[in-house]
């Protein structure tokens, strides 16, 4: 999800919540303790000098029950962010405590935003040796497109 589109779908909630993999919610009370840009700058194994830049958002949880993050409140904190620090529209990165730091892509439902999985991938399969993955194929395709191999046909 984009930055232009969390804007978006704030305008339109009374409430925020943000929903894990596991379908359990994050706490009522989080905070936004930041909105910002992560440029990283780094080489592929294949020797290719890469760029990628994200919005990040951290998703904090205290003792403060009394507090709660509204919408329009997120939206100013974006709004600041984009014109103090010069963020553009780009993908948001969402970062939540776990067992240890976790990064989420980020999803809406209509009703809650989506924590998402990420995956680490190799950005240069091509130079460093990875094969493509093979097509899955149907064994009953398989016997359709060979020639049949009948008793005394000679293929044996």
């Amino acid at each position: 999800m984009k930055l232009s589109e969390i804007k978006s779908k704030l305008k339109t909630l009374d409430t925020i919540a943000f929903q894990l993999p596991d379908g359990t919610l994050v706490p009522n009370h989080f905070h936004v303790t930041e909105v910002g840009k992560i440029t990283k700058h780094f080489i592929d194994c294949g020797g290719t000098v890469r760029k990628e830049n994200v919005v990040n958002f951290q998703l904090w949880e205290a003792d403060d029950y009394d507090h709660r993050l509204h919408p329009e409140k997120l939206i100013s904190i974006i709004e600041l962010s984009e014109k103090v620090l010069g963020i553009e529209d780009l993908e948001i990165e969402v970062e939540y405590q776990g067992d240890t730091i976790g990064k989420y892509g980020l999803d809406f439902d209509g009703k809650h935003f989506l924590l998402t999985t990420k995956l680490t991938d190799c950005s240069a399969k091509d130079k460093c040796g990875i094969p493509e993955e093979k097509p899955k194929l149907k064994l009953s395709e398989l016997q359709q497109a060979a020639p049949s191999c009948a008793p005394g046909s000679g293929c044996c």
